[in-house]
């Protein structure tokens, strides 16, 4: 491991059959990347992908058809390092009859939380996760989100070094997942590493400094969020008023397509054709309202990785 990475992953895969007799299919297809410390890095990919399955390979609850990965120098397979890392699965499971608080102070006993801190530690983490007022209700009354807080508290109760976080925004309003951001940027702030793995791709923007994309169990990127939302092809939309059919018409074959937006109409085209738009446009005597340059997003990267994989759609375990 080289110094500064958390987890490195060097050629990892993962066959499944799915009966006697059948094919094996390949769920995660020799991947390879790492994690350096201190960073939020995100997983990002379709359902199907390999994301819940590389995971999975990571925790040590699958074992790996081929390849290796380490967590903290340490093989993913060997079990004493992992008090130092936390784990929230994508449908984590709680005994229902428990309160919040005494749930987290189970999980703190189980983890080797001292008994003198637990408490501290459990009201703490209640008020992390915008709990502290459901604190003494059961279980079997929290809402899907609030027992997805509960996960995510339960994660951190032995005060990990590297989090696993799988969907951690599942299940929760705009307000519970503001406050899940919030408590990411937490960890990060105290220099705790943190790998999420997730579909949303605004959550991924706004808080991760690296991120890999997976398709069909490939990784198709990896790199900085601010590499991939640099492109020398950057984009911008052109609006123009009082613009004549035989002007739109030039503009369209030449720049199309041309869309229709009340009196104004709009163009898309790469940021160094603005000069050449603008004087057709003003040689038509069309009128400019705006020209709005715009880089490229997460969402493009994302559609475009899924493209060339060549599936949209589910390609086996998740």
């Amino acid at each position: 491991m080289n110094a500064g990475e958390i987890v490195r992953v060097e050629g990892l895969a993962k066959e499944f059959r799915s009966g006697l007799g059948l094919r094996r299919k390949r769920a995660v297809d020799g991947i390879s990347f790492s994690v350096r410390e201190g960073e939020i890095f995100g997983f990002v990919g379709p359902n199907g992908a390999g994301k819940t399955t590389t995971l999975k390979l990571l925790m040590g609850l699958i074992r790996p058809t081929a390849g290796s990965a380490t967590i903290l120098g340490h093989d993913v397979g060997e079990t004493a390092f992992r008090r130092h890392v936390g784990f929230l699965p994508e449908n984590p499971y709680f005994y229902e009859y428990l309160t919040g608080r005494e749930i987290l102070g189970f999980y703190a006993r189980l983890s080797g939380v001292p008994g003198r801190r637990i408490r501290e530690r459990v009201e703490t983490l209640l008020a992390w996760v915008g709990l502290e007022h459901a604190g003494d209700a059961r279980l079997r009354t929290y809402s899907k989100g609030m027992l997805q807080r509960v996960g995510i508290a339960q994660a951190l109760v032995h005060d990990p070094s590297v989090v696993f976080l799988d969907e951690p925004m599942s299940g929760l309003d705009p307000i519970g997942r503001k406050e899940i951001r919030d408590l990411v940027l937490r960890l990060h702030g105290e220099g705790k590493t943190v790998f999420m793995n997730t579909h949303i791709l605004s959550d991924v923007e706004m808080l991760c400094d690296r991120v890999a994309i997976i398709v069909k169990g490939a990784i198709r990127y990896e790199g900085p969020i601010a590499e991939f939302l640099h492109s020398d092809e950057r984009k911008a939309d052109v609006v123009l008023a009082r613009v004549s059919l035989e002007l739109a018409a030039g503009l369209d074959a030449r720049w199309g397509p041309l869309t229709g937006r009340g009196e104004h109409v709009e163009l898309h085209v790469d940021e160094k054709a603005i000069h050449d738009v603008l004087a057709q446009a003003l040689d038509g005597r069309a009128e400019v309202v705006s020209v709005t340059p715009r880089g490229a997003s997460l969402e493009s990267i994302f559609l475009s990785a899924v493209r060339e994989g060549g599936d949209a759609g589910p390609g086996g375990p998740p």
